[in-house]
């Protein structure tokens, strides 16, 4: 039996394709982040946060984790290396290695619960041996509460996903995360189907989609492709440990 999927029926794609972010005419499937309501008080969110934070945590048990999704995705902006982890296991994997390449506390941390997605957005700062290192992340989830997307930023101006500086939580109009583009994060157990006819929309219709679904099918390949791309001196620009210019 033929596991090709069919083509994109003519009506899913017209809704794809007019959404821009509207997603109550969408199949349940294809919603976007932010069709889902907060299901859990937003103690559990900030809760979610702090525990995947204690992960990268060297005085934290290692085998406490999140409630991750079991197609969670973790997408780092340059000048981190974009997609970091991809799936449940695999996003334990990384995690704890890259605890053990570069060892870090995260002795500062500042994480909130917001209504709309992402539900957890969080300031941090990591402290390694060749410095401290500020963080923006946030966190969105699905309705068990089961974090499904991870999207991290340098903490430092001209990285963040706005330009305007008393925005400190990204709530305003010039926000820009892919987190609220990617379809199925708005179903209700948020799931990331790279082969759906949604997902071959959205892809089409946008370049950072198209770039994620790429990443994703191929992860360890595009991985060192962006390890390379990125530079020796990537962390210290990340950091701030060193002049660089930003990279949008």
């Amino acid at each position: 039996m033929s596991t090709r999927r069919s083509p994109i029926r003519p009506i899913v794609l017209a809704a794809l394709l007019a959404a821009c972010g509207e997603t109550s005419s969408l199949p349940p499937e294809a919603r976007l982040s932010t069709a889902l309501s907060p299901t859990r008080p937003g103690a559990y969110y900030v809760e979610q946060a702090n525990v995947y934070f204690d992960g990268l945590d060297l005085r934290a048990d290692p085998a406490i984790v999140p409630d991750y999704a079991e197609r969670v995705a973790r997408w780092e902006l340059p000048p981190w290396l974009w997609l970091t982890g991809y799936g449940r296991q695999n996003m334990i994997d990384t995690t704890r290695a890259a605890l053990t390449l570069d060892p870090s506390t995260v002795p500062v941390r500042d994480c909130r619960a917001f209504p709309v997605q992402p539900f957890a957005r969080c300031t941090v700062v990591f402290e390694y041996a060749g410095g401290s290192c500020p963080i923006y992340e946030e966190f969105t989830f699905d309705d068990q509460g089961e974090m499904t997307f991870i999207e991290a930023w340098s903490d430092l101006p001209g990285f963040l996903p706005t330009d305007d500086p008393s925005d400190r939580w990204a709530e305003g109009r010039g926000v820009h995360r892919l987190s609220t583009k990617v379809p199925g994060l708005g179903s209700p157990s948020g799931t990331i189907d790279l082969e759906s006819p949604w997902m071959q929309a959205a892809a089409a219709r946008d370049p950072e989609v198209a770039d994620f679904v790429r990443r994703a099918s191929d992860f360890w390949p595009s991985w060192f492709e962006a390890l390379r791309e990125a530079g020796p001196d990537y962390f210290a620009r990340g950091c701030g440990w060193k002049a660089g210019a930003p990279a949008r």
